[in-house]
């Protein structure tokens, strides 16, 4: 089957104007909130549970921002990374060399390195259920009510500590009646997607449903060294739910999802010829001459790519009075992830990694919420039991060839596992009928003990991934070790609400994210690796006011946050034999000092005349390092925060109205986001400069269920980095590469809803 590249059809430019042209309509504002609970366009009724508690967001004295599924079915939005271009503060991309796992920042707080002993500065959570690990969390759209976004530090209402924000995933809950929901999308690259939801009650008393996803798309690229397709797209998933209500108090619902993503293996873009192989740059960004996938370095997992993630859920409400509700929340999950990495995107094994992640978690919350005429709040108590390991070889066949006469293996073998809990609390008393304040806090009680080996063969791979023949040459790690971190956090919050469309708030508080161990560290070199690097600390302030009008509302937040001990990743070449040659590379995670980081958020969105709605939002940061100690020396003013653009901004022109039996709706936007630097250290190869994308999206509704849609994504066609590798001394080749973020594309899709 012909591929369908559509990246200049002016037949495609032509249907999707013409489209566009001849409607008159509009999808929901790409900041339009929940509105599940009224048809109110102007978003009077918008409902957010972001403290534990249905609110108008209005009400809701902190910066949230949220999507509902109108929202994101009428722009065409099928992966939570796509968010990222209309939330203000917030980055959100897939992983280095990866199509699902996780890197995300909010307020300039994430975390860049999916490795074992990490947790994310930003969290996420799938219906009240915290991911602990990055892998094959970047999800896709397929059965959602809403998702969240909550900046600045969480912890006190719920859930696990956040430094930086949360992004929360909330599935829909079972209709009463049957329902029936079909989307089917083809598109460019050959995008064939296919989406199912049913769900029936089977007695007064029990409903169960089912979701199922499979989504294919061939690749941007090419790879012309294994002839397969490169950044293309195989994913399935699976999520079934039952849902009791024994009576009007009890209600009960476990879930289980499955996904698995066996997408071929990411390479990127290399810059610059092989400097000794003498490989060409390649004429786009998206082809690659990478030969991983095929050579002998990466066979312990045969060459290829496959995650595979899933869990169980289970919650109870109780409500025990018209004041008091009790909830549990119980959750297994596990994920395992096989990944080549071709450091080096040549078909020689100049710098190759076969990689394992392996994780698993068990959480337990018990939450007692209480709501009164005058205070509201919620009382709780978290577990975590969470094991995280990884295991990869690092092949510098070209190198070990040349220094040893055979290849040379590096083997990291690391697991961090975490026992943590926690008790929190957060309260509101409202002191008049326009005054309230809030007071929260958590203990947190964090134990870490890691596992890590590492050591240097001679041979193309290590024992672990299948060569038994390899040559030990010796070990660079070899430690157990383990610590445990507490830590009290406080929040406070003061709003004042002069009428219901009006609200003013300030508020103070604690992130806080505790330390670890960096199981790609070498202990026989660096042996204060065995001690683990510090927890970090932020504090935040911030002020808002939040303002409802006559045909819109905006949402305006300031905020300084004061940042200690942050916890920053890196990987250093190092020569390990003193030969003048870097052979290997160690994991070096600094305690950066200080930092601080403010800015101005604004979200906007106003009805112009009839039909008309223009949404706005962005934000304005100023992040910089204050202390960045380095052997002694202060290098802040050479060390930038990462992934964190000082500028980004968001418009969109969106029209809804009736058309025929049904109701069309048509969103065209623009986003721009500034420069943005991936690691600590401003590296131009690899480094995004300012960049602008334009998406446009029509989406009829008919009366009878049917629904027919296009979406035009990166309409301009702008190349832009997402994320690279830079290890330019450590192999022969001068390996620098980046990842590149989609190209122009377009999807049309149909669904029936009944």
């Amino acid at each position: 089957m012909a591929k369908i590249r559509f990246r200049d059809s002016g037949m495609s430019t032509a249907l999707f104007s013409a489209l566009i042209a001849t409607s008159s309509g509009v999808a929901a504002p790409a900041l339009a909130q929940d509105v599940s609970a009224s048809d109110d366009e102007y978003g009077d009724a918008i409902v957010v549970t972001a403290r534990r508690r249905e609110e108008t967001l209005i009400e809701v004295p902190m910066a949230v921002s949220a999507f509902s599924a109108q929202a994101l079915e009428s722009q065409g939005i099928t992966n939570i990374s796509e968010i990222a271009q209309s939330a203000p503060s917030v980055t959100i991309e897939p992983s280095r060399a990866t199509n699902s796992t996780l890197t995300a920042f909010i307020r300039g707080v994430g975390q860049q390195d999916p490795l074992a002993g990490f947790e994310p500065g930003v969290a996420l959570y799938i219906d009240d259920v915290y991911m602990a690990r990055p892998q094959g969390a970047l999800l896709d759209v397929y059965d959602v009510e809403r998702i969240e976004i909550l900046r600045g530090p969480q912890g006190t209402l719920y859930g696990r500590n956040a430094v930086g924000g949360a992004i929360k995933y909330v599935t829909r809950k079972l209709p009463d009646q049957p329902s029936l929901d079909l989307r089917f999308s083809i598109g460019s690259y050959n995008q064939i997607d296919a989406v199912a939801k049913v769900s029936a009650p089977l007695t007064d008393a029990i409903r169960v449903g089912l979701a199922a996803a499979t989504l294919n798309r061939d690749g941007y690229g090419e790879n012309f060294t294994t002839g397969q397709d490169n950044y293309n797209k195989n994913v399935k998933a699976l999520r079934g739910t039952i849902e009791l209500t024994p009576s009007d108090a009890l209600f009960v619902r476990i879930s289980g999802d499955y996904s698995v993503d066996t997408s071929n293996p990411v390479a990127g873009y290399r810059p610059y010829p092989g400097a000794v192989s003498g490989t060409p740059v390649t004429d786009s960004v998206y082809d690659t001459y990478a030969g991983a996938a095929t050579n002998p370095s990466t066979a312990g997992i045969d060459g290829r790519n496959r995650i595979e993630a899933g869990g169980v859920h289970g919650l109870v409400e109780f409500e025990a009075s018209d004041a008091i509700t009790l909830k549990s929340i119980t959750a297994w999950r596990k994920d395992k992830t096989r990944s080549v990495i071709d450091f080096d995107s040549l078909a020689v094994d100049d710098f190759d990694a076969p990689v394992i992640y392996d994780n698993e978690q068990f959480s337990q919350e018990l939450q007692l919420l209480y709501q009164s005429d005058r205070l509201n709040g919620v009382v709780g108590f978290y577990y975590l039991d969470a094991k995280a390991a990884n295991d990869f070889d690092v092949v510098l066949g070209q190198l070990g060839r040349f220094a040893f006469g055979a290849p040379l293996t590096a083997y990291t073998g690391g697991s961090v596992d975490t026992k943590a809990w926690s008790v929190f609390a957060d309260l509101t008393y409202d002191l008049t009928d326009m005054l309230s304040v809030t007071l929260g806090g958590r203990y947190t009680h964090d134990k870490r003990s890691a596992d890590i080996f590492r050591a240097n063969y001679l041979g193309l791979g290590s024992p672990f991934f299948g060569n038994e023949n390899a040559i030990f040459l010796a070990a660079t790690s070899d430690y157990e070790a383990s610590r445990t971190f507490k830590n009290f956090s406080p929040r406070a919050v003061i709003s004042f609400q002069p009428n219901p469309d009006l609200n003013f708030y300030a508020s103070w508080s604690r992130g806080f994210k505790a330390g670890s161990f960096d199981p790609r560290g070498a202990n026989f070199s660096t042996p204060e690796v065995e001690q683990g690097y510090k927890p970090e600390i932020l504090d935040s302030y911030e002020a808002g006011v939040k303002a409802r009008f006559g045909r819109g509302y905006v949402n305006l937040a300031a905020f300084y946050s004061d940042y200690k001990d942050l916890q920053v990743p890196g990987s250093l070449a190092i020569d390990t034999d003193g030969d003048g040659i870097d052979d290997d590379f160690v994991g070096a995670v600094t305690n950066a000092g200080k930092a601080r980081i403010m800015g101005i958020e604004l979200e906007g969105n106003v009805e112009l005349v009839e039909g008309f709605r223009l949404i706005a939002n962005g934000s304005l940061l100023d992040p910089e390092y204050r202390t960045f100690i380095v052997n002694g020396e202060n290098l802040a003013d050479q060390r930038r925060i990462q992934n964190t653009p000082k500028f980004q901004s968001y418009v969109a022109l969106a029209y809804s109205g009736d058309l025929g039996n049904g109701r069309i709706n048509v969103i065209g936007s623009w986003s721009h986001k500034s420069s943005i630097t991936q690691f600590e250290t401003p590296t131009p190869d690899i480094d995004q400069k300012a960049y602008d994308l334009f998406d446009a999206s029509v989406v009829w509704k008919l009366d009878s269920g049917l629904s027919l849609g296009v979406h035009g994504k990166n309409l301009a066609g702008k190349q832009y980095k997402t994320s690279g590798y830079f290890f330019p001394t450590l192999g022969l080749e001068n390996n620098i590469t980046a990842f590149y973020g989609p190209p122009r594309t377009f999807t049309f899709t149909i669904g029936y809803q009944y």
